[in-house]
């Protein structure tokens, strides 16, 4: 372990949801220290984490919680890591009205040598100081239509739950608010070494989220584009994405050439149109699996596919997990009561 405790400043927005601070702060300030009856570690542990705001009053974030930052950004001249947690940011809500002098402290940070990591939505703060310019991330995937409207230029790899990205790769990102433990874990694994993230991972009972986030990610469906036969369109397949013949008859219900209709649908939603089927129909697949115990290849047929290997492959390439293993992850565990649904149209 390195004798000189890492200087971690973690910067507090009033868009802050309190549990990825005060998750991140209690992590870093345990690894690395010695505890009775949990063998490893030392008196002084590995990082000395701070609270940093603009100033030093308390700050009601957005869940209501008060927090009192411990240093402004005008004591913190220089810090070695920067590690900014989740920022909500509503669909009404410009990210431009995030904080500027936190923005530009991060940004000078990063200038002066820190490496900065982003949980969750705080790629969003990154993405505001322009240091993801051109650049990969990744973020909750709720946030990938803001990403698309603010931030063009920014490649997003949702399926990923960690990037590494930026000049001299010094930027690490995140992707759902969960995220904010692989990152904690990342940073005591490169300062303390593979053992003592195993320590503290054990310590906190975290486990790393090996599979990614596209387990997790629901359909993100662009209705607010402004395109009202595309947006027929959407309605037509949430009632008839079963359909075989269904990118034939969108078509036609859309009463445009196949190329204009293609390019249109793409504009609107971000999705080809069979993309767009496709991931609608392993939503309803995921919700079944969730609630249910109808079988794989029932459920493959009731959403569109007579070929249950077709469907079983489609289902690992946007989830990355199969069926069988999607269900044990997330049905609730036996003796808990849950609302069982029957296969239907898609009503989320």
């Amino acid at each position: 372990m390195t004798q000189k405790r890492v200087q971690v400043s973690i910067p507090v927005f009033p868009e802050c949801d309190p549990s990825i601070i005060y998750g991140v702060f209690d992590t870093l300030w345990a690894a690395g220290r010695k505890w009775d009856n949990f063998p490893g570690g030392d008196a002084t542990g590995l990082f000395e984490p701070r609270l940093v705001g603009v100033e030093d009053r308390p700050l009601k974030l957005i869940t209501g919680v008060s927090i009192i930052p411990q240093d402004t950004v005008k004591a913190v001249k220089k810090t070695d890591v920067v590690f900014v947690p989740n920022v909500l940011i509503s669909g009404s809500q410009s990210p431009r009205s995030l904080d500027r002098k936190l923005i530009g402290w991060i940004k000078r940070m990063h200038r002066q040598g820190a490496q900065l990591y982003a949980a969750c939505g705080g790629a969003i703060v990154l993405a505001e100081t322009g240091l993801l310019e051109g650049q990969e991330a990744t973020t909750h995937a709720s946030y990938v239509p803001l990403f698309r409207k603010h931030y063009p230029n920014v490649t997003l790899r949702i399926d990923r739950i960690l990037v590494q990205t930026g000049a001299a790769q010094s930027l690490y990102c995140g992707g759902g608010a969960s995220s904010w433990q692989d990152l904690a874990l990342l940073l005591v694994a490169k300062y303390g070494g593979s053992e003592e993230a195993i320590r503290m991972s054990k310590f906190f009972l975290y486990q790393w989220h090996r599979d990614g986030q596209l387990p997790y990610a629901s359909m993100i469906q662009n209705v607010n584009h402004g395109d009202a036969v595309i947006l027929h369109c959407q309605q037509w397949i949430a009632k008839h994405y079963d359909r075989q013949d269904i990118i034939t008859q969108l078509v036609r219900q859309s009463g445009l050439p196949k190329r204009s209709f293609d390019r249109r649908f793409r504009a609107a939603t971000g999705y080809s149109p069979l993309s767009y089927v496709q991931t609608l129909r392993v939503e309803e697949a995921k919700q079944v699996l969730e609630t249910s115990a109808v079988t794989a290849e029932k459920i493959g047929q009731d959403v569109g596919y007579e070929d249950a290997a077709s469907f079983r492959r489609l289902f690992r390439k946007l989830t990355g997990l199969t069926p069988g293993e999607y269900r044990r992850n997330f049905q609730l565990p036996s003796g808990i009561t849950g609302k069982m649904m029957a296969p239907g149209k898609f009503s989320r």
